[in-house]
């Protein structure tokens, strides 16, 4: 199978609506994947409203998909 990511980044906001985390939540798992280079988090500002957007980096998307074909291999052997 192969993996396809759609979006280069997702913001917060976006992140947060699509998952339906609280801000707290989503900062704590975002801090963890940051911590293992598993995404980039980039902040800026849009006019006066910050923004935090975040990238899978190479590593992270090779730690997806292992995860991913690992989960395939214990479906197929149920």
């Amino acid at each position: 199978m192969s993996i396809l990511m759609v979006n280069d980044y997702a913001d917060f906001t976006t992140l947060k609506e699509l998952l339906g985390v609280t801000d707290g939540n989503l900062a704590s798992h975002a801090k963890a994947l940051e911590a293992e280079a598993y995404i980039a988090v980039e902040k800026q500002f849009i006019g006066k409203k910050p923004n935090t957007r975040y990238m899978a980096t190479k590593e992270g998307r090779k730690a997806f998909k292992d995860h991913i074909d690992a989960l395939e291999k214990l479906i197929q052997k149920g």
